[in-house]
């Protein structure tokens, strides 16, 4: 017999960048225990490829164009969501862009800088205040999951931009976590290892960052956008309704090791 605590029927997800890596693997899962999924994208190409692919899996999913960077975008998305589903139960801010040159910190530009935090930080804020509103006008409790990453708790070279944006938003969460609470919406993030997705395509490709880096993950893989379904059925299910405040390391052991 299933455990009816993660079943997700009648429950509808926003996912960011839901469109392939781990969000697409967040999307995946949610759809199959039940809930009603939009994810968001600024590919259109990959947009309609995953909304058929979710569609065979729950026929209720769909996909938008969205630059979380834009206030504008994120407010009509969100509109758009609620007219579609009547409601949001759960907000998953998963777009981001990753570091875009190797340079030393000092001759990092201000346009690097902001593009990233634009996407990683303030995209995250856009999405999380208009939801966040939704949730606490329903009345009912929400969910959000976020993801961060190990750059914000190790050193990362050359990448203070998206280490800090990624730092930010498990402070974010951690505050968001204890204000949203009388409201029964919890608020955790996830701090995902080495995942094969178009992000680390490029350093996957490089035997010397292989080399070095796979001996110091025990599980000896790299993660798949699927080893996050399982976390996001959870956080998202009646399963996890006390559980909050939490930063989840979903890495094979590569943090500890």
């Amino acid at each position: 017999m299933a455990y009816d605590g993660f079943d997700l029927s009648g429950k509808v997800a926003v996912i960011t960048g839901g469109n392939g890596g781990i969000g697409l693997g967040f999307a995946r899962a949610v759809a199959a225990a039940g809930a009603d999924v939009s994810i968001w994208g600024t590919n259109p190409e990959k947009n309609a490829a995953a909304e058929a692919e979710l569609q065979a899996i729950n026929p209720s999913a769909s996909a938008l164009r969205c630059n979380v960077a834009d206030q504008t975008e994120v407010d009509a998305a969100i509109d758009a969501v609620i007219e579609r589903y009547g409601r949001i139960d759960a907000c998953f801010p998963n777009a981001g862009v990753g570091t875009r040159n190797r340079e030393p910190f000092w001759e990092h530009s201000d346009e690097d800088w902001h593009d990233i935090l634009d996407v990683n930080l303030h995209g995250v804020f856009y999405t999380l205040r208009r939801a966040v509103k939704h949730m606490v006008d329903q009345g009912d409790g929400g969910t959000i999951v976020t993801t961060s990453s190990g750059t914000a708790i190790q050193g990362s070279a050359r990448g203070q931009a998206y280490a800090a944006s990624k730092g930010a938003m498990i402070s974010m969460t951690l505050a968001l976590s204890v204000e949203l609470a009388r409201y029964g919406i919890t608020a955790n993030a996830i701090i995902p290892g080495w995942v094969e997705t178009a992000m680390t395509e490029r350093v996957f490709n490089w035997d010397k960052f292989v080399d070095n880096v796979m001996p110091r993950i025990p599980m000896r893989r790299w993660g798949t956008p699927d080893d996050f379904g399982p976390i996001a059925v959870y956080l998202m299910s009646d399963a996890a309704r006390w559980h909050t405040g939490d930063v989840i390391k979903i890495d094979g052991g590569f943090s500890i090791f």
